[in-house]
């Protein structure tokens, strides 16, 4: 006996009129039908902001490919990113739990982006960020339906993940997604994601003269700043304090072994092979001196701004440890998970070190 249920009622009757029908009748049918659900959505997008005519291409940051366009909406020109690129560079592909979260908050009568919607991160989403910019954008892109939301957003959600991070909020298998989040914030360290959105675009050609200098000046100048200095002296302070030192201040010189300890937790991390090539670089002298410090082979394109943001992520890794009273080897321990050592290839471009 077949276990196979048979349609019955509206379904087996609707079955039956389909075997009464000729083929030329059946495709007109499908014609029709494919006509009227072409029609409905067209009237669900209609009113809806849509894309300037060119202006949708994929923005490519640290190899990772977002859609992006340049729309016409009711706040004027915009760059927006959609949802589902945002997603898949943070969370990937696989981010179903992320999809029901979302699907529960919809359902409850408020949104949640899928990239945010890991219950981990709330306390970190302030109310003016939900209700203003990650406020979803709907529009149209050749006749087809898009969620997305202001490029703007996409450091603020990365440093979202970060801050998470650096709280110790996540479990062990979203660092990962908090690492994604930090390539993507170091490579947008110099370059501003609106100047992206319009190359990708081709929106460049025609948008006004200083727009892009205006905004890349104003956040370069407050993202740069703070690092004016390479090292910040709480890196050493905190590396005396985890070993039980007591801390001389930045005019006495340090230990020797911080050298090697600074090379452990910067250098040997920063990208493969970089250690090997900055040694090679500024060999040593009889005494173990160097005419340059490592640091000034860094290109201030890209070199610089890694140096930066992974200096930020050590120091918040020393102040947890401190906090928790950890030794200096479960500090290791933990860096060595959340910002593993690299290889032998080198891929960080390096500079004049006069420059």
């Amino acid at each position: 006996m077949s276990d196979d249920k048979k349609p019955d009622g509206r379904a087996a009757g609707g079955i039956a009129r389909s075997k009464k029908l000729s083929p030329e009748e059946r495709s007109r049918i499908a014609r029709e039908a494919a006509k009227a659900r072409w029609e409905q959505k067209k009237q669900s997008i209609s009113g809806k902001p849509e894309v300037l005519e060119g202006y949708s291409n994929n923005l490519s940051i640290a190899g990772i490919k977002l859609p992006c366009a340049v729309i016409k909406g009711p706040k004027g020109i915009q760059r927006v990113l959609s949802e589902s690129g945002i997603t898949n560079a943070i969370l990937g592909v696989r981010s179903g739990a992320s999809k029901r979260l979302k699907k529960q908050a919809e359902q409850a009568g408020g949104h949640l982006p899928i990239f945010l919607a890991p219950r981990q991160l709330h306390a970190f989403i302030s109310k003016d960020l939900l209700d203003g910019a990650l406020s979803p954008i709907e529009y149209s892109d050749n006749g087809r339906m898009v969620i997305g939301y202001d490029a703007e957003i996409l450091p603020e959600v990365c440093n979202i993940w970060l801050e998470a991070r650096e709280a110790g909020a996540l479990q062990k298998q979203q660092l990962n997604k908090a690492a994604k989040a930090e390539v993507l914030t170091r490579a947008l360290a110099k370059v501003g994601i609106v100047a992206l959105v319009d190359e990708a675009t081709g929106y460049e050609k025609i948008r006004p003269q200083n727009a892009l200098e205006v905004y890349l000046e104003k956040v370069l100048r407050i993202e740069l700043a703070a690092w004016a200095k390479k090292f910040p002296d709480e890196f050493y302070e905190n590396i005396y304090a985890l070993k039980g030192w007591p801390w001389p201040g930045m005019r006495k010189n340090r230990y020797s072994v911080v050298a090697k300890y600074t090379n452990n937790l910067v250098y040997e991390r920063l990208g493969h092979g970089v250690l090997d090539e900055l040694r090679a670089r500024t060999p040593a002298n009889e005494k173990g001196r160097r005419s340059h410090k490592f640091h000034q082979w860094l290109s201030d394109e890209f070199g610089n701004p890694m140096l930066a943001q992974h200096l930020h992520s050590i120091m918040t890794l020393q102040r947890l440890a401190i906090s928790n009273g950890d030794s200096w080897q479960k500090f290791l321990l933990t860096v060595d998970m959340v910002l593993p050592k690299k290889d032998t290839t080198l891929e960080l471009p390096l500079g004049d070190p006069l420059n």
